[in-house]
């Protein structure tokens, strides 16, 4: 891969650097957050060497893969001070879930490495110790473990630092402002019980605390930009400063820290509830889920949990078992594919992928190989269950923020326990096999075709070839800003822009589903293939407002008969993108087609060969 090339490629399809906020990126993905979704050229920014996929939703995430990293340097070249220096453009209304989640993962996804490297240290260290090469009560021990322990320790300086990058204020002020909370007289004075101004001043730790210090930095940004209108420039640069810290660290110590540590308190406590409530069954559920919640991001809203389990209890025991077994999971059915594959193709990328799992980078086998095959999605799901659901019953732990995978095993020794280091590789073994076995089992090649414009004539007597439902512009899957869509993961097909809104037949079969809120309607041809078409982005939200339907479940239809009536312009101004999606469910059993892409078609228009493989 040139790295050079490629980030330049990025960088005109998602809008040139002058469409760029904020850029970062995490162990597989680049995280740009835009100010203008709409510049993104999703289609060739798919193409792009060494993009192994886009994700687009609170953030613009172009996956690359194990090299990442030198991609993300040379965007940074390219890019040099502009992204921090740049000013904002109009921000795009943004539903209030969504820029929470945006705000989330800006500030923990940066702390990552830093906690895993030293959680990591720590382990090994453990581990060193219960083999009996190195005695913990050596110097050199305690030096190292104190390394090791350092990033958690100042994990309110590192939150303060990610807070600030994200909302723009002063970096180092608003660490002075959270630093102090956590200086060794500071936390002597609380100890022994200290006021100010006459008021009682919580006795709290604020080392490793990680919610008193965004609530700090979020009241520093707040007083940092008043001051900064108010106060005259030639006192500025010391004004400014200076009045915030004389305000927002006596609030931090009265209100904001308290409030703080109480809330990851209460976080922390409601996780362990649940997981004593619902043990090894929650620990299951949650690992089987995980193929999904990473491939559309959710997976990150568990790190603040995570982090804060690890500060407040030193251990965490139910995202990292689960991950682990869904990692480990990802690389069994990777290498089942690998051997069972005939594509060339596939196999190679399919060991690749499988390593990468191992190692606890689940990302190359997701997008590899586990979305683009839904069988092998349900090998992993169905291990991943299984494992997790071991993980939970035997009460397995995990105390370092990583990957769990091979190399970061030592995450889970406890010297207090040395069984749960066992129990880890009992599920990884679990897992593994599991996956294999199911993947083995379940996954069949298919027919590699490429989408080509080609004659009718080619098509053969079984195949059906489907009209256009409604006139438009077809679009390819990839452009859908949905990635349930997107990812193929519901099937494979096209997707219309309309401009009229009639959506027919475009073949001959019975229907086999209408949604109660009529966006959505199934039909089944003559030769099996079972279609879905999704009238517009989260439109279910409407609960049918908007639409009419003219057919009802299990009835016969004809080619062109009037399905669905649904009005555009309300769609549009209710906020909801009006894009007809069409697509082939049981995609495993067909070789299909597409015709007229980038191109306006009418309901005469083909547009899908949906052909049985023999």
């Amino acid at each position: 891969m040139n790295y050079k090339q490629t980030a330049e490629e990025v960088l005109q399809y998602i809008g040139g650097e002058e469409n760029i906020s904020h850029l970062e990126h995490c162990s597989t993905r680049l995280r740009f957050t835009l100010k203008d979704n709409s510049k993104v050229n999703m289609s060739q920014l798919e193409k792009v060497d060494g993009v192994m996929g886009v994700r687009q939703n609170v953030q613009c995430q172009v996956i690359i893969g194990n090299d990442v990293v030198e991609v993300y340097d040379e965007v940074k070249a390219l890019l040099g001070d502009n992204v921090s220096n740049t000013e904002e453009a109009p921000k795009q209304k943004q539903k209030l879930g969504s820029v929470l989640l945006d705000f989330i993962i800006s500030i923990f996804q940066p702390l990552i490495p830093a906690i895993a490297g030293g959680g990591v240290l720590k382990s090994l260290l453990l581990l060193a110790s219960i083999l009996g090469l190195i005695s913990d009560q050596s110097q050199t021990y305690q030096i190292l473990n104190l390394v090791g322990g350092a990033p958690l320790y100042f994990l309110p300086i590192l939150v303060a630092m990610t807070t600030a990058n994200k909302l723009k204020v002063n970096q180092l002020v608003a660490v002075s402002a959270v630093g102090a909370l956590i200086l060794p007289e500071m936390t002597a004075m609380l100890a022994e019980g200290a006021t100010f101004l006459s008021f009682g001043l919580d006795n709290i730790a604020y080392a490793s605390q990680v919610f008193p210090a965004i609530l700090t930095v979020l009241f520093y940004a707040q007083l940092e930009k008043w001051f900064t209108k108010v106060s005259p420039k030639p006192i500025r640069i010391f004004f400014v400063p200076m009045m915030s810290l004389l305000i927002t660290v006596p609030i931090a110590l009265l209100l904001l820290g308290p409030l703080g540590y109480n809330v990851g308190t209460a976080f922390s406590s409601i996780i362990v509830s649940l997981y004593n409530q619902f043990g090894w069954v929650a620990t299951g559920v949650l690992a089987a889920v995980l193929p999904l919640m990473v491939v559309t991001g959710m997976h990150k809203a568990m790190i603040p949990y995570a982090v804060s389990s690890m500060s407040e209890l030193g251990a965490e025991l139910l995202y990292l078992p689960a991950s682990l077994a869904h990692n480990i999971s990802e690389a069994g059915a990777c290498f089942a594919v690998s051997i069972k594959t005939k594509d060339k193709k596939l196999k190679s990328t399919a060991v690749s992928a499988g390593i990468s799992a191992l190692f606890g980078i689940t990302e190359p086998a997701l997008y590899g190989v586990t979305i683009l095959h839904k069988r092998v999605l349900y090998a992993v799901m169905f291990s991943s269950l299984i494992g997790g659901a071991f993980a939970g019953i035997v009460a397995l732990q995990a105390f370092a923020l990583v990957g769990p995978g091979i190399a970061s095993i030592t995450m889970f020794a406890d010297k207090a326990d040395p069984m749960n280091l066992v129990w880890a590789f009992a599920v990884s073994g679990i897992s593994f096999v599991v996956a294999f076995a199911a993947a083995l089992v379940l996954y069949k090649d298919k027919e590699v075709v490429n989408e080509v414009e080609t004659k009718m004539e080619t098509a053969v007597v079984s195949d059906a070839v489907l009209s256009s439902p409604v006139n438009g512009k077809v679009i390819s899957l990839s452009e859908v800003k949905d990635t349930v869509f997107s990812s193929g993961m519901v099937g494979d097909g096209v997707a219309i822009i309309p401009e009229e809104g009639i959506l027919v037949a475009p073949e001959d079969g019975e229907i086999t589903m209408v949604f109660e809120t009529k966006h959505a309607i199934g039909l089944k041809t003559a030769n099996g293939a079972e279609l879905l078409f999704h009238i517009g982005i989260d439109t279910v939200q409407l609960e049918g407002k908007g639409f009419e339907a003219f057919v009802r479940s299990g009835e016969k239809v004809a080619k062109g008969q009037k399905l669905i009536a649904f009005d555009i312009d309300l769609i549009k101004e209710a906020g909801f993108d009006p894009t007809v999606i069409c697509v082939v469910t049981n995609k495993d059993n067909y070789t299909i087609r597409s015709f007229n892409l980038e191109k306006l078609v009418t309901n005469d228009s083909d547009l899908l060969a949906i052909s049985p493989i023999a």
